[in-house]
């Protein structure tokens, strides 16, 4: 299995990329990025962007996917809507429309977030922006689309968020934060347990194209007993 990893020096994303590595029928690991990875391993292949509006250079590398799981993402603290739909919205569309046109039968794996707004008409802008990104992807003509819900995501294997605020939030609950994830499975996901999902879904599918924290969890489950 041939897959496309966008955001893998993000914190969901380095647990994506990590499950790849371990899982045995993960052949090739395509990572797109506008910053190098800072590492090597015969999976990976590695493509470099300032602008990932503009990776038609790399048609080439981009055909014959079986799936894209896109963790690239923003946070919307401070930004203005336009700001935020721009690099949510208008990037994840971008890469779709070129990913879909390229490969008929790839699997899109969203990561998007718990209180999404479907509807695109509530108040929280981050919620409206995901909703349509979400709503946009699932009109795309893959084989199939999943959009990932997570909750609080707890960082396993010494991966960390990029995101100062984040960094301060997992410092300040700790140790914490694995026994409560034990508490209340159906509200948190580890890095881990959101790889193993994204790879689960993309060789069995799913029942639903919209999975939030416990269909995450299950996924993962399901990942570890059938391999």
């Amino acid at each position: 299995m041939r897959v496309a990893l966008f955001g893998a020096t993000g914190m969901v994303g380095q647990g994506v990329l990590r499950e790849c590595l371990r899982d045995a029928a993960v052949s090739q690991i395509v990572c797109v990025g506008r910053t190098p990875l800072g590492m090597q391993h015969p999976k990976v292949e590695e493509l470099v962007s300032g602008d990932l509006f503009e990776l038609d250079q790399f048609e080439d590398e981009l055909r014959d996917l079986d799936a894209c799981l896109f963790c690239l993402g923003v946070s919307s603290s401070g930004m203005s809507e336009e700001s935020y739909r721009h690099l949510t919205y208008d990037l994840t569309l971008s890469v779709a429309g070129l990913l879909a046109r390229l490969n008929p039968g790839i699997t899109f794996v969203y990561v998007s977030g718990a209180g999404t707004d479907s509807s695109e008409q509530g108040r929280s802008m981050w919620a409206r922006v995901k909703g349509a990104t979400e709503n946009a992807l699932l009109r795309l003509p893959f084989k199939a689309a999943y959009m990932f819900r997570p909750g609080v995501i707890v960082p396993l294997d010494g991966i960390q968020s990029k995101t100062p605020s984040y960094r301060i939030f997992y410092a300040m609950l700790g140790v914490l934060l694995p026994p409560l994830q034990r508490l209340f499975p159906r509200f948190m996901s580890t890095t881990r347990t959101i790889g193993l999902a994204m790879l689960e879904v993309v060789r069995h599918g799913a029942t639903s194209p919209i999975l939030g924290p416990a269909d995450i969890n299950a996924a993962a489950i399901k990942r570890m007993t059938d391999t």
